[in-house]
């Protein structure tokens, strides 16, 4: 009767197996360095382009959207503390972790799932080596690591944005009021929410792009579908996930 059930379920066991696999192995050896410089280099410095040009029109155009309420109430000189909070608590984690699962989560997704039905992990397999330890621990710990950094970038690039647009285009604020307001609208809590996230992203996207590669079968089709399956699985979770961070910090409050 709920034979329809077994295929989520099964997929969700091998996920939660692999996520526990995954984190055991950075506490044992071997750490396969090598592989985790070259994905931080690929995750991270790689998305550093589209993170800059992401974060910078993010925070011209929350300042250009909040202009006319802001001039309506007087209260232009606060766009500082506006696009800091804004970009801070929720439009910088969010946008950059899905920016980076549509860019690498993908990637990771169609890479092992290549390396699946071209039965190269089963063949790491027989000579004696963990694919989860060789191939998703890597991945983790990089994406971990580049993540929070590549949302600081954004932030900042966005308050550039914001100030660009604000103080020189539209003449909302000083250059002064500007960074004031941003700095001061920002307290303990926010920077905590600001990188707590994109930890908790980080992890998302990375297990759930290997999972997909990992489980992909079926030629070239399957390697395709599990990609597709990847980005919107994760881009998902991120979603659903900020929902989750963001009320525990305004209960907390």
């Amino acid at each position: 009767m709920f034979d329809f059930l077994k295929g989520p379920i099964l997929n969700l066991q091998n996920f939660i197996v692999l996520c526990g696999r995954a984190v055991m192995n950075i506490f044992r050896s071997p750490h396969y360095l090598d592989d985790v410089f070259l994905q931080m280099d690929t995750i991270g410095f790689g998305s550093v382009p589209l993170i800059l040009l992401t974060g910078f029109f993010t925070g011209a155009v929350i300042t250009l959207q909040m202009s006319r309420a802001l001039n309506q109430y007087g209260a232009a000189s606060q766009v500082g503390q506006i696009v800091a909070i804004t970009l801070v608590r929720e439009l910088g984690p969010v946008l950059t972790a899905l920016l980076v699962a549509g860019r690498n989560a993908s990637g990771i997704a169609s890479e092992l799932g290549s390396m699946k039905v071209t039965e190269q992990i089963d063949a790491m397999r027989a000579l004696g080596t963990d694919p989860v330890q060789k191939l998703v621990t890597p991945r983790l710990i990089a994406t971990s690591i580049m993540l929070p950094l590549l949302v600081i970038i954004a932030d900042f690039m966005g308050l550039v944005g914001g100030w660009i647009v604000g103080s020189l285009v539209l003449h909302l604020t000083t250059a002064r009021q500007f960074w004031n307001g941003a700095y001061n609208a920002l307290d303990y809590s926010d920077v905590v929410q600001g990188l707590l996230k994109p930890f908790v992203f980080a992890m998302i996207l990375s297990l759930v792009g290997c999972h997909y590669g990992m489980s992909a079968s079926g030629g070239t089709q399957g390697v395709g579908r599990a990609t597709t399956q990847a980005v919107v699985v994760s881009s998902v979770w991120i979603i659903i996930s900020t929902y989750f961070i963001g009320s525990f910090f305004v209960n907390l409050n």
